[in-house]
């Protein structure tokens, strides 16, 4: 039986793609990382899409894949960071799939992102204000999601169970 996709959002290195490769595995279903795709589409790693193309360019890539992505069933969707604050795929996602916003506090976030050179939005001077200030942004956003799984002091395989177990109510 077809079952609606799982789309997964939340801030950056909040561990979606980490996630929803568990989920798609334990459930039998597909699992698709958005940036990982437009990296493919594009040859170049995001970091390099939004110094080379621009950001514009880049939310044009990833609106056309997740709309293409949401035509799909039984999928797990791993999105980036700032896809959900797209109003055009928020009603195409809740139309299409069960979002769930995985989220994680603030020092977590910042732990996980200190030496990450791949975040585009976070350049390396203040990355901690610009943090605070994308989450307190993307949060009003984020709670339009479906779900919300707090995964503060949960390991993946337990935050990857209370995904499926709200999965599974659809």
């Amino acid at each position: 039986m077809d079952k609606k996709n799982l789309v997964l959002l939340g801030m950056m290195a909040v561990g979606k793609s980490t996630i929803g490769k568990i989920v798609a595995e334990k459930q039998e279903l597909e699992f698709i990382d958005i940036d990982q795709n437009i990296e493919k589409k594009n040859s170049m790693n995001i970091s390099e899409i939004f110094n080379q193309k621009g950001e514009e360019f880049f939310r044009n890539e990833e609106e056309k894949e997740v709309l293409k992505c949401l035509k799909k069933r039984n999928c797990v969707i791993a999105l980036g960071g700032g896809a959900f604050m797209n109003k055009k795929l928020r009603n195409s996602i809740s139309k299409n799939a069960v979002s769930v916003w995985l989220d994680v506090n603030l020092k977590t976030l910042s732990d996980r992102l200190k030496w990450n050179q791949k975040r585009p939005m976070l350049k390396k001077n203040n990355n901690k204000k610009k943090l605070e200030e994308l989450y307190s942004q993307r949060k009003n956003i984020y709670k339009l999601a479906n779900h919300k799984v707090i995964c503060d002091k949960l390991d993946k395989q337990n935050i990857a169970e209370k995904v499926i177990e709200i999965y599974e109510k659809y």
